[in-house]
Order: C-alpha cells, then structure tokens, then sequence
C-alpha cells in the first residue's frame, strides 16, 4: 500500500489522520512540523503528503515549496480557513488539493485516492495469501498454477480482503469500498458473493479462511 506523510502541530489531528489512513490500509508517517516533515522525507519513501497549512517554523506554504524542489508526489493541504487568498496560496506553493478543517474524513480518504489515481500510484500488482496469488493488473487468479477468472465483483472484493488480512471488516466498509457509496442494494449482497468466494477456494486453498465475524462482518486469515 502507499505510505502517506502527515504533518500537523496538533497531536489530535495527526492521530485522527493516522487512524483512519491506517484503517484503509495506508502505511503511514508523521511529522510535527515542516523541519520535522523533510528529515522525515530524506529517511522515508512517501507517496503523498498531507499537510496542515498554520505550522511554527515553517508553514504548510513553505513546506510545500521545499517538497516541490525534491520530490514528485501528490500534495493536500489543511487548513482551518476557508478563504479564496488562501486557496490561491496553496495552488501557487504547488499543492494538488485543499481540505478545510474541520472535515470529514472520508472525505479526505476519498480525495487522497483520487491524487493517488491521478499520480498513477497503485497497490503492488500482485497479491499473495496463502497458495492464492492476484494479479491486480490482469485481474486473474491463480491457485497452483491453476488459473480462476472471477467475475468483477468477486474479483474486487478478493482483492480487498487480501488487501486488509487479518483485519475485521464491516458488511457497510466492504460495500463502501467495493461497491461504493451509490450502491442501492442491501447487505445480502455481501454474504451472497462471501460464499461464492468461499466455494471458489474451498478445496482449493483449505488454509485460506473468509472468517464469519457475528454481528460485524467478515475477516480473511490464512491458517497455519
């Protein structure tokens, strides 16, 4: 998964940030301030970059300026300020986008994917669990060397379990992350295409397990 640098003088934000990044999967890296953030960017590769505009020592203007002269990757800047000077500030420092605090944050996550799409920067290609291995370019299945191809729906919500193994997932993420925020339909959906999966894999990868979480939802673990 990408690793996202954050940056914010205030520990609650970054916790806050950090926590629903990580939920999603995200590797991340933090920062108190902009001194701080470029240290941190000459030890770790980032993909992205989230930074709060009112910062001691260096603003989020100023950071991005100096991220600009080194590093090719997506920037979005906080602020607490909702005003068109600043936004222009922003655009000429070399940010990609603007959120105004306070926000939601699936708002953010859903504007962090999309500079990630827009710098082409994708999950590893291919996804392994157990003696399944996932071609995310291909989108084809292969369990010893014996190749499945899943229709579209399975397929994503494979890749998503693999994605996030050992992590309890909720019926209301899977279908947010695999259908969307739009879909209409109702949570049966999710168990009807669970099982589909697990008579897929059933005799064929026995070690890999679609757990029943009562009440939850689902968790993909691999048994030893």
């Amino acid at each position: 998964m990408p690793t996202i640098l954050v940056v914010d003088d205030d520990s609650r934000i970054v916790d806050l940030v950090q926590t629903h990044l990580n939920s999603q999967g995200y590797a991340t890296v933090t920062a108190s301030d902009g001194m701080d953030a470029l240290e941190k960017l000459k030890k770790s590769s980032c993909d992205l970059a989230v930074i709060d505009v009112m910062m001691p020592f260096m603003d989020g203007f100023q950071l991005t300026k100096e991220i600009r002269k080194k590093y090719d990757l997506p920037i979005l800047l906080l602020t607490a300020k909702d005003q068109i000077a600043d936004k222009e500030a922003g655009y000429e420092a070399g940010t990609d986008d603007y959120l105004v605090k306070p926000f939601e944050p699936k708002e953010l996550l859903f504007r962090i994917k999309a500079l990630l799409r827009r710098y082409e920067i994708d999950d590893e290609p291919v996804l392994r669990i157990g003696n399944i291995i996932v071609n995310t370019k291909t989108f084809e299945v292969t369990v010893d060397q014996r190749s499945l191809f899943l229709p579209p729906k399975e397929f994503d919500l494979l890749v998503y379990l693999i994605q996030h193994k050992k992590q309890i997932l909720s019926r209301d993420q899977l279908i947010e992350q695999v259908w969307g925020m739009d879909f209409e339909g109702d949570e049966r959906t999710i168990d009807v295409h669970i099982k589909r999966l697990r008579e897929h894999f059933k005799s064929l990868a026995p070690q890999v397990h679609i757990k029943t979480i009562r009440g939850i939802g689902y968790m993909m673990e691999e048994i030893e």
